[in-house]
């Protein structure tokens, strides 16, 4: 069995963590760290974890898990390692920021692989430290790489993604207050979202000579889970094309689904797939990618990686359904 420390257990993604661990038939929960509810059940943080788990929050660690899921704040994350120490085997699947972009990627001798597994599989097999992806980075740069691997960015993308609630962490904020976002929707960092450096990152690994922009606009979305993102530019292959060469490109990899007909959100919801769909006008190339921000985009996705990690198939342990209606 893999043991495994969450740090950072009362957030949504630590939520998400938990929920699809405690039936993983390969890992087993070791300690789920939190400063805040120390000595409590995980289901004062967990309500829907009421009847499945006796585990409680701790502050202390193990320092000699097999494996750590960092849940922290954006920039904590090297806080933490900085104060903490773990044993040389453990690996470290860091859900925040910190590692994503090449200049951060080495720390303390430990060199972080970005963990997109449609992008580095082969990179994360052989990894011990991984810097898990952004949600919209995920959406986006899933709609996007094929394109970029037969260097066919040839124009700015205009790209616009709402997100649910979720997105917005678990503490509570003017903009993710109920009686301001139930019925509700806004944009935020137009233009400037801090995902936009590790999708142009990974963008320029497959397309050497890209220098186009990617106009994105973020949405609030009155819902709480789930990423509904379209991006059009231009194309002037067929869409039998388009279809053909997506289909290629993700032919050996399990959690994306390449599709012509209309897509909705809750066909990805509480699952860790994402499905592109496609259409065309004339030069112009729509295409819409879907994802549970918090399974696809945070928790789910770290699981997979931890799949490759360990030399399991990746999808061990994420079959889970769409709630469909």
């Amino acid at each position: 069995m893999i043991t495994i420390g969450i740090i950072g257990g009362s957030g949504y993604t630590a939520g998400e963590l938990i929920r699809i661990l405690l039936y993983h038939p390969y890992a087993t929960i070791d300690f789920v760290y939190s400063t805040t509810n120390a000595g409590k059940p995980i289901s004062v943080a967990h309500h829907d974890l009421l009847g499945d788990t006796d585990l409680h929050f701790t502050n202390v660690i193990n320092p000699n898990v097999n494996v750590v899921f960092l849940c922290l704040g954006h920039g904590k994350s090297k806080a933490f390692l900085e104060a903490n120490q773990f044993a040389n085997h453990t690996k470290i699947i860091d859900l925040g920021n910190d590692f994503r972009l090449h200049d951060d990627q080495i720390f303390q001798n430990k060199t972080f692989v970005y963990g997109l597994p449609e992008l580095q599989k082969s990179k994360i097999k052989t990894a011990n430290y991984i810097a898990n992806p952004g949600c919209f980075a995920t959406a986006i740069q899933l709609a996007l790489l094929p394109l970029a691997q037969a260097n066919q960015i040839t124009t700015e993308v205009h790209i616009n993604a709402t997100t649910g609630s979720t997105g917005a962490g678990v503490s509570p904020s003017e903009t993710s207050h109920f009686s301001w976002r139930n019925n509700n929707m806004s944009h935020y960092k137009a233009f400037e979202h801090q995902h936009l450096a590790e999708i142009n990152q990974s963008i320029a690994s497959l397309q050497g000579n890209f220098s186009q922009e990617l106009l994105f606009i973020p949405n609030r979305g009155d819902f709480p889970r789930g990423i509904f993102a379209t991006l059009y530019t231009h194309c002037i292959k067929s869409l039998e094309e388009i279809v053909a060469q997506y289909e290629a490109f993700y032919k050996d990899h399990p959690f994306v689904t390449i599709t012509t007909t209309n897509i909705n959100m809750k066909q990805v919801v509480q699952t860790n797939k994402c499905i592109i769909s496609f259409m065309k006008k004339g030069d112009r190339l729509l295409i819409t990618s879907i994802i549970d921000n918090l399974v696809k985009g945070a928790s789910g996705q770290a699981i997979q990686n931890m799949n490759l990690m360990f030399g399991l198939d990746e999808t061990t342990g994420l079959q889970l359904k769409p709630s469909g209606f």
